[in-house]
């Protein structure tokens, strides 16, 4: 059975640790098995590309590449600063993800 994550897709999340410490982004893609999340404009590596449909010329192309999930923070809704995340059930009895700083449910 794998772990609850505290990051979900579309989320906005900072990156408190690596070479891209201190930036911000959105979630694009989650990979479970190995805990590793994309980060919209975080973390970007130079890749070496074929021509292709994509790319007619080819070259060097500027791509996100996975940071692992545990040097990401999910950004508060109401202050936008980095903040832990807890679990609690709201009005409906439905477990929802809130912002331990501003107790604020995060959607």
């Amino acid at each position: 059975m794998q772990r609850k994550l505290h990051i979900k897709k579309g989320d906005t999340v900072y990156v408190n640790a690596g070479d891209s410490k201190g930036q911000k982004g959105r979630v694009l893609e989650i990979n479970r098995e190995n805990y590793k999340a994309i980060v919209e404009g975080v973390n970007l590596v130079s890749r070496h590309t074929k021509p292709n449909s994509e790319h007619p010329e080819g070259g060097i192309v500027k791509k996100e590449a996975a940071v692992h999930i545990s040097n990401l923070m999910i950004v508060d809704p109401t202050s936008g600063e980095p903040t832990r995340i807890g679990r609690r059930k709201n009005d409906n009895n439905k477990l929802v993800r809130f912002a331990k700083k501003s107790k604020e449910e995060i959607k």
